[in-house]
């Protein structure tokens, strides 16, 4: 095979996970009221590039995916400045997304393939997760108020809450995913 056919075939998968990601997306579990949902194992297919073909090719692809999430739902800040805009841009979508890329950065150490894939699975959940809490307390603060439960809370207590009530259970159902994903087909996991 041609470098060319290669580099083609790559990018084809590439846009064919974006194309599954965003379709897992709206398959919801589970919806938070301002943001932050609980799918149907919408990162895995991020995760599984990273796996396939490295951390260029995740990193780019989860590139790709948050700009056609912000085309498809951006939310902007409660605080109209530049500075709220760019941190919602960085934090909320494209390093959100970025993240899940590198996955095999974090599987690598490991001699056991499923443990490496599920260390990695929850490395880069985990990443996201950091990205929506500092989001949660530093932008998205101002509707702490909008709940009894959070009333009096420091922001960070009530951002790790909010973000963690949806991120922990998708987490866990990406980890589950790809365990059971792994299990079924493990050259899906295999540099490619």
């Amino acid at each position: 095979m041609t470098t060319s056919v290669s580099k083609t075939r790559t990018l084809v998968e590439c846009a064919l996970m974006i194309a599954v990601g965003t379709v897992l997306a709206q398959i919801k579990i589970f919806e938070m009221p301002y943001g932050g949902s609980v799918t149907l194992l919408s990162m895995l297919p991020f995760i599984l590039v990273s796996y396939r073909h490295g951390l260029a090719w995740g990193l780019l692809t989860g590139f790709a995916n948050s700009l056609l999430q912000m085309l498809t739902g951006f939310y902007a800040p409660p605080a109209g400045t530049v500075t709220a805009f760019i941190g919602v841009v960085l934090l909320d979508y494209v390093l959100a997304f970025m993240v899940l890329g590198a996955a095999c950065v974090f599987a690598k150490p490991f001699k056991n393939r499923l443990a490496g894939v599920l260390v990695g699975v929850i490395a880069v959940c985990f990443l996201r997760f950091v990205c929506s809490w500092i989001s949660g307390a530093w932008l998205w603060g101002s509707y702490q108020d909008s709940y009894e439960w959070a009333v009096g809370l420091n922001v960070w207590v009530y951002s790790l809450i909010y973000n963690g009530s949806y991120m922990l259970p998708e987490a866990v159902l990406t980890a589950l995913g790809a365990g059971l994903l792994y299990k079924a087909a493990p050259q899906l996991f295999k540099a490619a």
